[in-house]
């Protein structure tokens, strides 16, 4: 199997670990975040996705790992589906493809540098800096914002966060491969633990009150696009074809944000109180949403 291969199919796995885990941090949430089990199966989940992305990025580029960790919204919705007993309407399902073909439509056009995607001190400091400042904007604004909002918010601070210790952990792999452990980066190293662990925790909070499919949407799309861009910055990665490759972005990241919006509107009330626990028959009660 070429590097390609190893890519796609380390990815297929993470973004199945992924949604699995989503569900489970939605469950955990629905239970008031008690239990150590359930605390311990997200995690778990959550730490098989991560493993496996990271691995992934050492056969393959930030762009083609990213866009195929899209399909974690894509397996996440069956898997609702099966847990609740409902169905998902035709629109829906339309969202999702729509955002998912937008998403995937701008990372293909993305190219890959032939220079190793390393990245000096400065770079990493810089970066982590720009990272940091961004997740606490999105996390204070968070605080007031309603339900809806609010998750959207701490998923897009989620996604941020996970996409650049993609990122990082791209350039950790290359400095590795290079020059062995004597060139890691321990603050590089550390980033990117630090900012996976923040990405967990605000990913879980954003589940509280808005179900599964609206942050689970905005991280979905928030994350890739973090790091694409910051490939392109970072690691010199191009677009194809010149400025028709732009327009094309351009038209891609429209009908992608049409797809998000569409499905948030549309899972709006999902999550809220509606659903029974499994194993129960009483309602669940709406979370708190802070």
């Amino acid at each position: 199997m070429g590097s390609l291969g190893w890519a796609v199919g380390l990815s297929l796995l993470s973004a199945g670990a992924y949604a699995t885990a989503a569900v489970a941090q939605e469950r955990l949430a629905e239970h008031g975040h008690r239990g150590w089990s359930r605390w311990a199966v997200a995690l778990l989940l959550t730490g098989a996705g991560v493993a496996l992305h990271v691995l992934a990025l050492n056969f393959g580029t930030v762009a083609v790992v990213q866009a195929l960790g899209t399909l974690t919204l894509l397996f996440a919705l069956p898997i609702e589906v099966i847990r609740y007993h409902t169905r998902i309407s035709r629109a829906a399902w339309l969202d999702a493809g729509l955002t998912v073909a937008g998403l995937a439509v701008i990372l293909s056009l993305s190219v890959e540098s032939e220079a190793p995607a390393l990245l000096t001190d400065p770079a990493t400091r810089g970066l982590a800096t720009v990272t940091a400042g961004a997740v606490l904007a999105c996390s204070l604004a968070a605080w007031r914002a309603g339900p809806r909002s609010r998750a959207m918010l701490l998923a897009a601070a989620s996604g941020t966060a996970f996409g650049i210790a993609s990122v990082l952990s791209k350039a950790v792999l290359a400095s590795f491969t290079n020059g062995g452990v004597g060139a890691v980066s321990g603050f590089a190293a550390g980033m990117v633990v630090a900012f996976a662990l923040t990405g967990y925790v605000l990913g879980q909070l954003s589940y509280r009150g808005a179900g599964l499919a609206t942050p689970l949407a905005t991280v979905s799309v928030t994350n890739p696009l973090v790091a694409a861009l910051a490939g392109v910055l970072l690691f010199e990665e191009g677009v194809r074809f010149g400025a028709a490759g732009l327009l094309a972005a351009g038209v891609a990241a429209l009908v992608m944000g049409w797809g998000v919006v569409g499905l948030a509107r549309r899972t709006a009330g999902t999550g809220t109180g509606t659903r029974k626990p499994s194993g129960g028959t009483t309602p669940t009660q709406p979370a708190a949403t802070g």
